[in-house]
This record gives C-alpha cells, sequence and structure tokens, in this order.
C-alpha cells in the first residue's frame, strides 16, 4: 500500500475551520500566506510519504536495540532523520528568534500528523522536542537557551520529558529522583526514570533530557519538584553520567526505544535548573500540554492510514454477490457502514485537533479568550483522537476479515501502534477528570459555556442540535454534582463534548464553498449516526458514582 496523505482535506480545514486567512493578517504570522502555506501542506506530505512510510513496516519488525548501553535504530532510521533535519522540518513552528520559521502551530499540526500517518513511532522523537522548545523558552535562563535552543529548533539535538518513576506514575509528586547543588551553579542528578520516548538513540550527537527532581528540603508532592536540563554529552564534549538501563518489550511502536534512564550511577549526571527551585510541575506542564494535543495528533495520523488502508482493501477484495454479479466487500452494507465511519471520525478528529492548535496560535497574537478555549479543548482532542485512532485502527481490522489479523496486511499494526496513545502524556481519565474538576469552571464557567453558545448559533443537523441540548444540560448538572459524582461521569461527558465538537467543525467543511462529495457524506454520516450515539451517553454522565461502589472491588475479579 502506498500511503497518500489528504492535503486536499487538510486544505479545507486550514481555510475554514483554522481560518489561516485570519491568521495570517496578524504581525504575529504575516508569513502563513496562502501560497506558502499551500506549499508546506504538499511538501510535508511529499515528506512524509517518501522518508517515513518507507520505514514503517521495517521499524516494527525490526524495532530498536539495546546494547551495552547504546541504542541503535532500525535501518534508514538515520538518513530519514537527517533529511527531516536538513529539511528544516522540526523548525516550522519554532521562534525565530532561535532558528524557527514562526509559522502557526496550525500549519506544524498536518506536518505531525503526517509523520504519525506514516510512521508514529518514529514521529515521537520530534514530537517531544517540540514542546522542549515551549519549555525551556517559557522558563529557562538566557544562558541555557542560547546553548541549547537553536540545536533543538534545529533538530540536531533532540529532547526528552523524564516524569515517571517505578514507583511514580501518574503521581508525579511520589518522585525521588534527587538534585543535589554543585558550586559551579549546576546541580549533581540521581534517580531512576522509566517510560522514556527515545530516551537513547543514534539519530543524533547529543540528547536533551528534561528531568523532574527533587532538591534538599523540598516541600512533598508536587510543590517541591524542580525542573533540570541535563545533556547526554556536556559543554565540553564529555559524556554525561547518565545511562540507558533498559528498553521495554512493547506491543506496538516497536522503532521508538521506550527507555529505563539511570541518572547518576558515579558522581552524580550534571543538571541545569530551569525556571525557579520547586516551581518544575509548572514548566513542565508547557511541555505536557504540547505533547497531549501532539498525541491527539497521534490518533488522527492512525486513523487516517488505518482508513486508507482498509479502503484500498475492501476495494480489491471480491466477496459475495449483489445483483447477481460478484463484488468487492467494499458493496457490502456493513462493510459500507465501517468505511465511512472510520472517515467521519477521522475526519473530525482533524477538524477538532487543529482548531484546538489555532486557538493556541490566536492565544500567540493576544487573544485571551481563545486561550480559554484552548484549555477546554486539550483534554478533548487528546482522549477523543486517541480514542478515534483505536477505533478506526480496530474497524480497520474488521475489514480486513481474518487477513487483519495476521501481520501480513498490516492492518495489524496500526491498532498495535495506536492502543498506547490513550495512555501516555496523561491517560485519557485524566484528561476528563481534568475537564470536569478544572476547565468546566475555566474563567468563571465562561469557556465552556461560550464554546457551546457558539455551536448552538452555527449548527443546523438535528442531531448536533439536540447533542447541544443535552451537553449544556449535562455540565450544568456536573457543575452542582460533588467530587466523586463529576469523576463517575467524567469520561461519557468528554466523549459528548468531543463529539459535539467534531460535528460542528465536520458540518462546517461540509457547508462550506466547494466541499467534497466524502466530506459532505461523511459529515451527515456523523450528525445522523455518531451524534445520537453520543447523545445517549447523557445518562452515564450524571448517574453519579453511587452505583460504581454497590460491590466491592474483589467481587468484580
Amino acid at each position: 500500500m502506498n500511503l497518500s496523505i489528504p492535503v486536499s482535506d487538510q486544505q479545507a480545514v486550514m481555510t475554514h475551520v483554522v481560518k489561516m486567512d485570519e491568521l495570517a493578517a496578524s504581525n504575529r504570522f504575516a508569513a502563513a500566506d496562502e501560497a506558502t502555506v499551500q506549499a508546506v501542506l504538499e511538501g510535508a506530505a511529499q515528506f512524509a510519504e517518501g522518508e517515513f512510510w518507507p520505514l514503517n513496516r521495517v521499524g516494527d519488525e525490526t524495532g530498536s536495540r539495546l546494547k551495552n548501553g547504546e541504542v541503535t535504530t532500525p535501518p534508514g532510521f538515520q538518513q530519514a532523520y537527517k533529511a527531516f533535519v536538513e529539511g528544516g522540518w522540526m523548525t516550522l513552528s519554532a521562534p525565530e528568534e532561535w532558528g524557527g520559521q514562526s509559522m502557526p502551530l496550525a500549519l506544524s499540526a498536518a506536518l505531525m500528523e503526517n509523520l504519525n500517518a506514516s510512521n508514529i513511532a518514529f514521529a515521537l522523537c520530534p514530537m517531544l522536542s517540540l514542546g522542549a522548545v515551549e519549555a525551556l523558552e517559557a522558563y529557562g535562563s538566557d544562558e541555557l537557551k542560547e546553548r541549547y535552543l537553536p540545536k533543538i529548533v534545529s533538530g540536531e539535538w533532540p529532547a526528552t520529558m523524564n516524569l515517571t518513576e517505578p514507583q511514580a506514575g501518574s503521581d508525579v509528586g511520589a518522585l525521588s529522583t534527587k538534585a543535589t547543588p554543585n558550586e559551579d551553579g549546576s546541580w549533581s542528578i540521581s534517580g531512576q526514570k522509566i517510560y522514556i520516548t527515545w530516551g537513547e538513540h543514534d539519530l543524533a550527537e547529543n540528547i536533551v533530557h528534561l528531568v523532574l527532581a527533587r532538591t534538599p528540603g523540598a516541600p512533598e508532592g508536587t510543590r517541591g519538584i524542580s525542573l533540570f536540563l541535563v545533556p547526554k554529552f556536556l559543554p565540553d564534549g564529555t559524556r554525561n553520567d547518565l545511562v540507558c538501563a533498559g528498553l521495554e518489550e512493547k506491543m506496538g511502536i516497536h522503532a521508538s526505544p521506550t527507555c529505563v534512564m539511570r541518572y547518576g550511577e558515579k558522581d552524580g549526571a550534571k543538571g541545569w535548573m530551569i525556571g525557579p527551585e520547586n516551581n518544575g510541575m509548572r514548566a513542565m506542564f508547557v511541555m505536557m500540554n504540547n505533547a497531549r494535543l501532539n498525541v491527539a495528533l497521534q490518533g488522527v495520523g492512525i486513523a487516517e492510514v488505518a482508513t486508507q488502508r482498509a479502503v484500498a482493501y475492501a476495494l480489491d477484495r471480491k466477496q459475495g454477490v449483489r445483483g447477481g454479479e460478484e463484488v468487492t466487500i467494499s458493496e457490502h452494507p456493513d462493510v459500507r457502514r465501517m468505511l465511512l465511519r472510520m472517515r467521519s471520525l477521522t475526519m473530525a478528529a482533524r477538524a477538532l485537533t487543529y482548531y484546538a492548535f489555532s486557538l493556541l496560535d490566536r492565544r500567540a497574537t493576544g487573544d485571551e479568550e481563545a486561550g480559554y478555549r484552548a484549555e477546554v479543548l486539550t483534554p478533548l482532542a487528546k482522549a477523543w483522537g486517541t480514542d478515534i485512532g483505536c477505533e478506526v485502527a480496530s474497524l480497520g481490522v474488521q475489514v480486513h476479515g481474518g487477513m487483519g489479523y495476521v501481520e501480513e496486511t498490516g492492518a495489524a499494526q496500526h491498532l498495535r501502534d495506536a492502543r498506547i496513545a490513550p495512555i501516555y502524556e496523561g491517560t485519557n481519565g485524566i484528561q476528563a477528570a481534568d475537564l470536569v474538576m478544572r476547565k468546566l469552571g475555566l474563567d468563571g464557567g465562561l469557556a465552556f459555556d461560550g464554546l457551546i453558545a457558539d455551536i448552538r448559533a452555527e449548527v443546523r443537523h438535528e442531531g448536533l442540535v439536540a447533542l447541544t441540548d443535552t451537553v449544556e444540560i449535562t455540565a450544568a448538572s456536573l457543575r452542582e454534582a460533588g467530587p466523586d459524582d463529576r469523576l463517575a461521569g467524567s469520561y461519557p461527558f468528554l466523549t459528548m463534548c468531543a463529539v459535539l465538537v467534531g460535528g460542528w467543525l465536520l458540518e462546517r467543511l461540509a457547508h462550506a464553498e466547494g466541499a467534497s462529495a466524502r466530506t459532505k457524506a461523511a459529515a451527515d454520516f456523523f450528525a445522523t449516526v455518531i451524534a445520537p450515539e453520543a447523545l445517549g451517553l447523557g445518562a452515564a454522565a450524571t448517574e453519579g458514582a453511587a452505583m460504581l461502589y454497590k460491590v466491592e472491588a474483589e467481587a468484580l475479579a
């Protein structure tokens, strides 16, 4: 199968959802004119199709290997990453001051979707660097910025995020990695981190680790955490005291080395504090919020390639008779249902995620309300986008039938690769909790209520109108509920909200001048079939927690 990036679909979202012309009218994004945006979209598609996609299968089959603390990536990865850096793709949305092009994040989102569609395991490497740029720019000292940002922005030195420890997963406040001050202003870092994506590899001459650690006498919990920049190689060229002690054997994303990192096995790994002491979580959340939206793009990318693979198979596989003639399985109603569902979900998730990125761009131009709305949409995009990646990849296996369950067709890899996305960068349950416990009340509730008001003013299909009513009623109920009742209904409520936003934006695309036949069909299917499904989640969202505790957990075994 040849991957074909849907540039026309991406362009439509840029025009009618992102509204790139409005962004380009600002001084901040004046370079994002129509011709430039089109050239970037086409170039990003060609790069993903030509460089990352041919390595997807070999990456899955070979994986990255660890020997004596050194990680070797699959054949072809070094050359493809070099092409990525030399093509300037890492610099797209980075600040000009540090060698970037200062293009909108929404445009960079298209690039990242393409990389995820073509090779999600490979795309994880530059993805983490995007967040590191934001964190370092926001909180790093001038010296750290000058030394490291140009290299991270160019892609020459990829960055990592080091939060998780064996005893501290989602409870980051339980971490025990220590940082002790040195006389020269640096710090000695000692401890172990796990699940460190691309923590060690052979793609670059240096790797920049952003590490959470606790300083002497720091308060307990998250209030006592600081963030440090810990490079693999120090400025004088010597190797820092850190090592990759193991690689996780994973269900998918085999080419991405998921590392156990040990810091300070000898004298302590040398690092430099980013931001004020005990302010590490605030600095790290800058990186994590960027990563969460980029993980949403992993869901979109996997959904796109899984859909393309399923359609190609359905158009080729002959099975059964209709009207007295042998037909391909694409002509059978249930297969057509699955294909249309895959396409509509993918298009809606793309629109929602690009829209969230565009709101960050608007915040950068001074639009404070857009920033609040971006905060509301981040958990929706991350959780629903990755759920869609899993659902669409699973449907892709189903379309292939028995051939989908064997590795020969490639459909199974998409499902294996997709399954991690709802887990990392804050599980989807954590995203749902964030929505009901924080984002519903953001800006006095105006951020969420303003979103619903804008949707109500625009949607036309009765399925979306009904869902708007139910979401509004459910939101009011949850605001009055106690914490446990809110959390019990958080996940169905998040799904309802995400479906509503995705359906709203997909309907807008379908009503735009020049909309394609498949966009119109996808929007109609979404509003007629998928929106009413979400409507039915209202009961689960408002039932409360008591039902969940009617029996002891042990009785569920």
